[in-house]
């Protein structure tokens, strides 16, 4: 510690020197080498020329003492061949690095070398050096450098070049021939090495490693039969000796691990480039649309949490997804600016010809849907952005194993850029078969957690089920009902939202129409009047499928209906799930669902017109915002585990071992099963060996044989 201390202290102490002197240096205008003297003994040398250094210029010579006076001539600023290749870094404003390289190589030279590379003599280098920085032709600053560097003495063979590389043995064996050290060469003593020839090992083959570490198997242990011999055998031998091949001996788990096991790829945070696409015969469920060049037909989609532009489509499966874009300035390149030419693009068919995408633009009247609010920046100048896509919208009519033709419609619209807005763009696809959208199941056959809840509506003319959907208010933009959108319920997430409706007084004067307005909305989110039980329902099998449950709650007051204030309003759409776990399927608990009610809360609405502003209340063109709520709740049914205990069961808790200190079956161990001490079958063993004991010390006893001996004597 002390020693590590004072190496901080110097070090500390040589970074302030060093910092004090490049600031006196700067203020006084002057250069100067650190250090100005160095002894160096290989072929790098650096140092540091401190100061005001711009402009200035650095000279290299080899210089020597003079033979009258032992010193050196002054700095000069001409420069002289050398074998130091010099050059320079700038540090910072008052630093400048120099560094000198030997460009001269520093090997010994060979018995017919004369290149002038090599070295002759081991000391290959012995000269000083002297380095000066000059303004013009004025020396500022000089260096002397005292060089002593030893030529590297290598063998004929370099050892790097066959070194041996051991494989890692948990991928590959090692091998049995451990003291094979050098690859392509014979090791001394080392007689399993395959590259040691007969004459070789004709030196050596008295002095061989011995042991495992030597390729030899240990000396075999006296327990192997073919070890004894008759003369020396002990008494045990000819009983429990071991017959055994030399090859089994342990120490081979030293060297070898026997099975191998091929190294795979470790994981990886690297987005992986997509693989070229396969050349389709037939589409299925699931496989890629290819393009007619070869490529995947991409559309942007939501991949882990975030939209990549570049995804694939997958055959039959929908999807719609929404991108939040922050929007700075006008959009040059896809997606927000796309061509015709890159959307209407062929697309395989699967049949063995292609269809194109057919393109049909759509202006967006009302941007309210599409920008959210940003932050505006009145220093900059405003943008009008043309033609900027908001919406790509494709269907994809298939019929059997193919695709027979594909719709886009693009939506387009001119955003007024003034500081920064988030701009959320939507895309979707949907695969048509006629009129019929593909949809996917939600299970198979149960219900899985995350899929949507299937609806149904029956068709009176063809008495099959139309799959519809349950859905949910989900609001965008400024939240208002007529603006927002709906989601899909998703089986085993409780949910809730709402949207807000602009009521004013004109609104609250006719109170059965609020009512039915307010009710319209609600009932458009649930259309259908059945439910699937399973995620995979049978369009043509009604036991599929349940009727759902409406249910209007009564409100618990009675109907208020006066100047501003209209009750009843049906506000709260409550849908209510009961579900069962039926099965596994591979260790997936498959669900079914057991019923589906909806049911509505009534409420009062009232205009807020106190505070002493009644304006809402007297002008007919202000409004107020009344919520519309919906929310889901899934409900598990618990497994019934067995019959209903009776009252002796419950109450007649003397002999309950579970809930009583004192446990008196266990008096009969081990013949119940009340002890938990150890198995059953090993407590019952033992204590029939007791029973066992008993009766027979019972026999043999005292008591049993005067008995005998009485009967003998009679």
């Amino acid at each position: 510690m002390a020693n590590t201390g004072s190496f901080f202290s110097s070090l500390s102490w040589r970074a302030s020197f060093l910092l004090f002197f490049v600031c006196f240096a700067r203020s006084q205008n002057i250069v100067v080498f650190q250090p100005s003297f160095l002894i160096s003994n290989g072929p790098q040398i650096s140092a540091f020329l401190l100061g005001n250094a711009s402009g200035m210029s650095l000279h290299r010579r080899t210089v020597s003492a003079s033979n009258t006076t032992g010193s050196i001539g002054p700095a000069s600023c001409v420069t002289e061949a050398t074998r130091w290749a010099l050059t320079t870094e700038q540090m910072g404003k008052s630093a400048v690095r120099v560094h000198l390289t030997l460009n001269q190589s520093l090997h010994l030279c060979g018995e017919n070398e004369t290149t002038a590379n090599c070295c002759p003599k081991p000391l290959c280098v012995l000269e000083t050096l002297q380095v000066s920085a000059c303004a013009g032709s004025t020396p500022q600053a000089s260096m002397l450098i005292q060089v002593a560097v030893n030529a590297r003495l290598l063998p004929p063979n370099a050892g790097s070049d066959n070194k041996t590389v051991f494989p890692n043995q948990v991928y590959q064996p090692l091998g049995v021939c451990p003291c094979d050290l050098t690859s392509r060469a014979c090791d001394a003593r080392c007689c399993c090495d395959q590259d040691c020839s007969n004459e070789d090992l004709k030196l050596f083959a008295s002095h061989c490693l011995q042991g495992p570490f030597g390729g030899q198997v240990s000396p075999l242990p006296d327990y192997q039969c073919s070890v004894q011999s008759a003369e020396n055998s002990p008494d045990w031998f000819p009983f429990l000796c071991v017959s055994s091949p030399p090859e089994n001996n342990p120490y081979l788990g030293l060297f070898y691990q026997g099975d191998t096991i091929a190294p795979r790829p470790g994981p990886s945070f690297q987005m992986p480039a997509l693989s070229a696409p396969v050349p389709v015969g037939i589409y299925i469920q699931g496989s890629p649309v290819v393009t007619s060049d070869n490529k995947y037909f991409t559309i942007p989609q939501m991949v882990l949490g975030r939209c990549v532009t570049g995804a694939p489509v997958a055959f039959l499966q929908n999807f719609k997804v929404e991108c939040v874009t922050p929007f700075h300035s006008c959009p040059t390149g896809p997606p927000l600016q796309t061509q015709q030419k890159d959307l209407s693009s062929e697309v395989l068919d699967g049949q063995g010809g292609a269809v194109k995408v057919n393109l049909t633009d759509d202006e967006a009247p009302d941007l309210t849907l599409f920008l959210s609010s940003g932050q505006a920046d009145f220093t900059s100048e405003m943008l009008v952005c043309e033609n900027v896509t908001l919406a790509l919208d494709y269907k994809f009519y298939w019929k059997g194993n193919g695709i027979t033709s594909i719709s886009l419609t693009r939506t387009v619209g001119t955003i007024v850029l003034n500081g920064s807005l988030a701009l959320t763009t939507r895309y979707s696809a949907v695969f048509l078969n006629g009129d019929s959208v593909a949809e996917p199941n939600s299970g198979n056959p149960g219900y899985q957690v995350g899929r949507p809840v299937i609806a149904g509506i029956l068709d009176n003319n063809t008495d099959l089920m139309q799959r519809t959907r349950i859905n949910l208010w989900k609001p965008v933009g400024d939240g208002l009902c007529s603006s927002a959108n709906t989601k899909p319920v998703v089986f085993g997430e409780n949910s809730t939202s709402g949207c807000l409706l602009p009521v004013g007084q004109r609104n609250m004067s006719r109170c059965d129409l609020l009512r039915a307005t307010v009710a319209d909305l609600q009932a458009a989110l649930t259309t259908a009047a059945y439910v699937a039980q399973r995620g995979n329902p049978d369009l043509t099998t009604m036991t599929d499928w349940l009727n759902i449950s409406f249910v209007t709650q009564n409100s618990s007051s009675a109907t208020v209906d006066a100047a501003g204030v209209c009750g009843d309003i049906p506000s709260h759409q409550h849908i209510s799930v009961w579900s069962l776990t039926t099965s596994l399927v591979d260790g997936v608990p498959q669900r079914e669902i057991q019923a589906l009610e909806v049911s509505y809360s009534k409420s009062i609405w009232a205009l807020d017109c106190g505070g002493g502003d009644v304006s809402l209340c007297e002008d007919p063109e202000k409004s107020q915002l009344f919520p519309i709520t919906s929310s889901v709740t899934f409900i598990d049914i618990p497994i019934n585990a067995g019959p209903a205990k009776t009252r002796f069961q419950i109450n007649f808790t003397e002999y309950d071992c579970n809930r009583n200190d004192v446990c008196w079956p266990e008096l009969a161990f081990p013949f119940t099963r009340y002890y938990t001490g150890e198995p059953y079958s090993q407590s019952l063993a033992k204590g029939m060996i007791l029973v066992f004991m008993f009766l027979t010390a019972a026999v043999l006893g005292t008591p049993w044989r005067q008995i005998r001996q009485a009967w003998h004597n009679v």
